[in-house]
């Protein structure tokens, strides 16, 4: 009876714990040539930028030693609604109001100018196209800023904070992501986020490994505007019926403690 009490209390142990493994961040995984701590880790040479697509919304602003030239090029009281806060935060984009939404055969339109079409051009390349199409219109210069509205990504599954979210950065990693999201659940698979990221005319879903070091050498260690970042439950997230790891903690240490006390009895009475 005791060696059988015994194995239950190992076997339910084995199957509650989790190893350190599985939920550590940033390991020397055995596969991989190790990276030792203050090891120069250069960043992964990407030749993918993203480019814009239809139905992103871009802010252009222009700026001229003519102010009423600078004024025709601008809706009526858009620069004010910049300077007075009138953007939207969270995960919306901030630019919703003041900025030009690209169709979907990829134009915006713009005052004076009309019709300029930007899709499957990077913001730098959609910025001179703009610039160039002033040049030709006015002698005057007239300096153009063209940009999207910070990064915008969605968190799914094993997040505290799922959404929309939005970072006010032009460059941000993965763990920006998963810091803004709230930092993922003790009970997701962190050797599987998927990312489903947006390309030109289509998407692709990628894998990565939170747990691997060399993370910081991948090409996917930088987040991209609309990425949608997906992680996973481990299967002891189905164990009873808590909807948290605090919980499920909670009752593996109540039932270990009714083992240990139910061992106490039967080896006193022996």
């Amino acid at each position: 009876m005791r060696h059988s009490l015994v194995a239950i209390i190992l076997l339910f142990f084995s199957v509650s714990c989790i190893s350190n493994k599985r939920i550590t961040y940033l390991q020397n995984l055995p596969e991989n040539d190790p990276i030792e701590l203050d090891e120069f880790i250069p960043f992964a040479e990407v030749d993918y930028r993203y480019v814009l697509q239809p139905f992103d919304i871009v802010d252009v602003d222009f700026a001229s030693s003519n102010e009423e030239l600078t004024k025709a090029f601008e809706f009526q009281g858009s620069r004010s609604m910049r300077g007075g806060g009138g953007m939207i935060g969270g995960g919306g984009d901030i630019f919703y109001f003041t900025g030009y939404s690209i169709d979907q055969d990829g134009y915006i339109l713009l005052p004076k100018l009309g019709k300029v079409q930007i899709a499957g051009l990077t913001e730098e390349e959609a910025r001179v196209k703009v610039q160039e199409a002033i040049s030709s219109y006015f002698k005057e210069e007239v300096f153009v800023k063209l940009r999207i509205g910070g990064i915008r990504f969605t968190a799914l599954g094993e997040f505290s904070n799922s959404g929309t979210l939005l970072i006010m950065k032009n460059r941000a990693t993965i763990f920006d992501a998963l810091a803004l999201a709230g930092e993922s659940s003790i009970l997701a698979k962190k050797d599987k986020l998927f990312i489903v990221r947006q390309y030109d005319g289509g998407s692709k879903i990628h894998q990565i490994n939170l747990n691997d070091r060399a993370l910081l050498a991948s090409e996917f260690y930088f987040i991209q505007p609309n990425d949608i970042l997906y992680l996973e439950p481990m299967r002891i997230r189905q164990f009873g019926n808590a909807e948290n790891f605090s919980a499920s903690l909670g009752l593996i240490i109540s039932v270990t403690t009714s083992l240990l006390l139910i061992f106490a009895l039967i080896s006193g009475n022996l």
